[in-house]
């Protein structure tokens, strides 16, 4: 059986190849396509950790300073160039000129993929992926994050906490849906309706990093306020997890701090520090939210409850995506790389496409990719996805409860 399932290709999810792998007809229309995709399989896999980690080549595990640092200066270097353009470049232009106008939002939109990709670095500090030395990484991410508003160590041990937990209904610490029984009347009514859904999305993709951090929307459930400021927060647990919650406090408080000042002395003062880094930063809190909204949600991924639930089908419940070659290479391929990031979560970005393509046999059709146009499958998630409901067949299975897939 396992033999089969390696010669099987990955299903992807794009409308035409997603038809097509359930066996339906090519139709006129995405939706009619996607009601005839095949849900990812949710029993458990034949094969083991063992076997997935002995088909990547040894040297994808080896983590490089060197070459770490020289994708951080690359970044780096871009941050740096925009902000000169930002500062020196845009104010040259006639003031009331059109190309002033159209300059900005370039700019913004430019600075805030740069100013991610840091975010990815930053992240992969996180997770011991960028050297050998753990005291170097969380140097390197706590600068990082600190310049981003990001509490790196209150969000690093929530986000390890969401790997450890990854699609558990009783214990991921992120994206959570609710069960059909649980979800508010008003919501349900609200959801109906696509203009309100639309916004609803929109200010999600854009405050919703912020809120998470500073009141758990969309996180875990928890017996009271989960703040990832907050050195006693429910999150965290032990002395030295509520430390260093503390020190990343410091950090932001200090690097805001500095950005007051700056803002006192530069000319614009407000208005240049939200042109040159406030609106990009939104864009930032876009992205991230919108990857990793992406990775874990979609109609065809199960979640499991505590009682079905294991660490390696919730590993494997999340979705490699297509950005195109310039962002999937920009974000160091955190989005098209995301299955074997989270089984693997130390291994550097640089040998994650490597390892992908090393695994895709092993795992068969417990590999997923969609190559959907990203924001067709962001609007097709916020209209399916609202929450999950049982499987019907298979106690402590649930799916989410408005898709209309078919089980393969």
């Amino acid at each position: 059986m396992q033999q089969q399932q390696q010669q099987q290709p990955a299903v992807r999810g794009g409308a035409k190849t997603r038809a097509a792998a359930a066996g339906g007809e090519k139709t006129a229309t995405t939706d009619d396509a996607a009601a005839n995709v095949k849900r990812s399989l949710a029993d458990k896999p034949p094969f083991t950790m063992a076997d997935i980690k002995r088909a990547i080549p040894p040297h994808c595990f080896r983590r490089s300073v060197a070459r770490s640092t020289s994708y951080l200066l690359r970044d780096l270097s871009a941050v740096a160039a925009l902000f000169y353009v930002a500062l020196v470049a845009i104010p040259s232009l006639p003031a009331a000129g059109a190309l002033r106008l159209a300059a900005w939002p370039l700019y913004w939109a430019a600075q805030g993929c740069a100013l991610n990709s840091v975010w990815v670095i930053a992240h992969e500090c996180g997770h011991h992926a960028f050297s050998e030395h753990a005291a170097l990484d969380d140097a390197v991410g706590f600068a990082l994050h600190t310049a981003l508003l990001v509490p790196y160590f209150s969000w690093k041990h929530s986000h390890r906490r969401h790997h450890a937990n990854s699609a558990s209904l009783d214990r991921d610490e992120v994206y959570v849906p609710w069960k059909a029984s649980e979800l508010p009347a008003f919501l349900r009514v609200l959801h109906g309706n696509a203009a309100v859904r639309l916004v609803l999305f929109v200010l999600v993709l854009v405050f919703g990093f912020p809120l998470y951090l500073t009141c758990n929307i969309t996180g875990r459930p928890y017996p009271r306020l989960a703040n990832h400021y907050d050195p006693y927060s429910p999150i965290f647990s032990g002395s030295r997890e509520r430390a260093q919650v503390v020190v990343s406090d410091a950090g932001i408080a200090a690097f805001s701090l500095a950005l007051y000042r700056l803002t006192s002395a530069a000319p614009g003062g407000f208005t240049t520090l939200a042109l040159v880094y406030g609106v990009p930063l939104l864009v930032v809190n876009v992205w991230l939210v919108l990857i990793t909204f992406l990775h874990h949600t979609d109609p065809v991924v199960p979640r499991y409850d505590s009682g079905e639930w294991d660490w390696l089908r919730g590993a494997l419940a999340t979705v490699d995506r297509d950005y195109g070659g310039f962002l999937n290479a920009a974000f160091h391929n955190i989005a098209d790389t995301h299955v074997v990031h989270h089984l693997f979560p130390s291994m550097p970005h640089y040998h994650a496409v490597e390892a992908t393509r090393a695994i895709r046999p092993v795992l068969g059709e417990y590999y997923r990719f969609d190559d959907t146009p990203i924001v067709q499958a962001a609007w097709r998630a916020a209209k399916e996805c609202l929450y999950v409901e049982p499987d019907g067949r298979r106690e402590g299975v649930f799916w989410f409860g408005t898709n209309k897939n078919k089980q393969s």
